[in-house]
């Protein structure tokens, strides 16, 4: 069982339990879910940056990261930043992320809002909507083709943009239909957490160019951006980079402006 089998193993436990306690309707019911969303699609094509700046405490292959920052204060930072979008991690056990985390960064911004979790049922996605995520992930390693349908579509029917996660070509392949908006391309090896830029670069071609493309792993400087840029890819997602300082705003404004130097 690799870490991925495990995370998901565990996954589907948690999200037995939350239906019991909380009931679909009673979701369907919250402030946010009526809301409108903000599209991370459209702010990626329109952007400059690309940046997606993720908020996450602790992973399996880093163990904590930085336990010390408020998401508020993350949020905000990020946005006054001029990052294009947020990825925030929902999931508690592997990653000490929470919903909570979600409902405090939609209160201090108006980012588009990714909730990153392993979905594995529709529960999640009207759970994502009910706290005010813009932006899903659908990770084709742990989702069928039909499954992948199935979330994408009823993702849609609530207007919210679908990020679809490959490694490889097989995924990428099971994985492309209209109701996706962008494809990530995950440099990670999940099996052996080595990172390289050559799984972007590799794939890129084989992305139509009806879909946003997002690289997502091991991106930490604007080198990297640079070099990914000319295949295509117009976001970036940069997971711990901006998290392990002290002030992970004033870190992606920094970022930024070199960027864009």
């Amino acid at each position: 069982m690799n870490i991925l089998d495990k995370i998901v193993a565990d996954k589907r436990t948690e999200v037995a339990l939350r239906k019991t306690l909380i009931p679909v309707k009673q979701l369907e019911q919250s402030i946010l879910f009526s809301n409108e969303t903000n599209s991370l699609a459209s702010a990626l094509k329109a952007g400059t940056s690309g940046i997606i700046a993720e908020h996450k405490r602790r992973s399996p292959s880093k163990s904590v990261i930085n336990h010390n920052l408020n998401v508020f204060d993350v949020a905000k930072g990020y946005e006054d930043a001029g990052v294009c979008g947020m990825s925030i991690l929902t999931d508690g056990k592997y990653f000490g992320g929470s919903l909570d985390d979600l409902l405090t960064a939609r209160a201090s911004c108006n980012l588009p809002l990714l909730r990153k979790e392993f979905i594995i049922d529709t529960y999640q996605i009207i759970e994502a909507k009910a706290y005010g995520a813009d932006v899903i992930l659908l990770i084709a390693a742990i989702l069928t083709r039909e499954e992948i349908k199935t979330f994408s579509e009823l993702a849609k029917s609530l207007n919210l943009d679908v990020l679809l996660e490959v490694h490889n070509e097989e995924e990428l392949y099971k994985s492309l239909m209209p109701s996706l908006d962008m494809l990530g391309v995950n440099n990670r090896n999940l099996k052996t957490f080595e990172v390289s830029l050559d799984i972007s670069k590799a794939l890129s071609t084989l992305i139509p160019d009806d879909f946003v493309k997002v690289s997502e792993s091991g991106i930490s400087s604007i080198e990297a951006i640079k070099e990914l840029q000319p295949y295509g890819y117009k976001g970036f997602l940069i997971g711990e980079n901006f998290m392990k300082t002290d002030n992970a705003g004033a870190s992606a404004t920094e970022f930024i402006k070199a960027l864009n130097l």
